[in-house]
């Protein structure tokens, strides 16, 4: 049946020697090395991972900021626009006083002379009723 002489031992021998020989020199070193590479990719993706929380966080950060830029610039300019109607309003009445002021002292100025005209035009309709009575008379 099966023969099995002293070489099978002394091949087997040799076989599991030569596997831990090359456990100690080769796979023990290559594990090692496999180990500390998916270490390493394993750090880089967490690395990687807190780096783009951290530029999520960044950019909702920068959002907000700017939106309540945004609202402060808004409120701003809606209270700078009430301001410039407030003073407009304040421009407008305080010129409209003034034209008022200067509406009725032309009115006083031209009652004046209206009553001088008048005056004067008194005097001259006697001299022109004395006048016309005297050509109508002579006539």
């Amino acid at each position: 049946m099966l023969d099995i002489n002293i070489w099978f031992f002394v091949m087997a021998i040799n076989f599991f020697a030569l596997l831990i020989i090359l456990n100690i020199i080769l796979f023990k070193p290559l594990l090692k090395i496999f180990k500390e590479r998916e270490d390493s990719v394993k750090n880089s993706i967490d690395s990687a991972n807190q780096m783009t929380k951290k530029r999520e966080e960044g950019i909702a950060s920068l959002n907000r900021d700017l939106a309540e830029a945004r609202n402060n610039a808004k409120e701003t300019f809606e209270t700078l626009k009430a301001e410039g109607l407030q003073k407009n309003k304040e421009i407008h009445s305080a010129a409209e006083a003034e034209v008022s002021k200067i509406l009725e002292k032309a009115r006083a100025e031209v009652k004046v002379e209206a009553e001088k005209a008048r005056k004067t035009l008194r005097a001259d309709v006697d001299k022109f009723s004395d006048e016309i009575v005297r050509k109508l008379v002579s006539v």
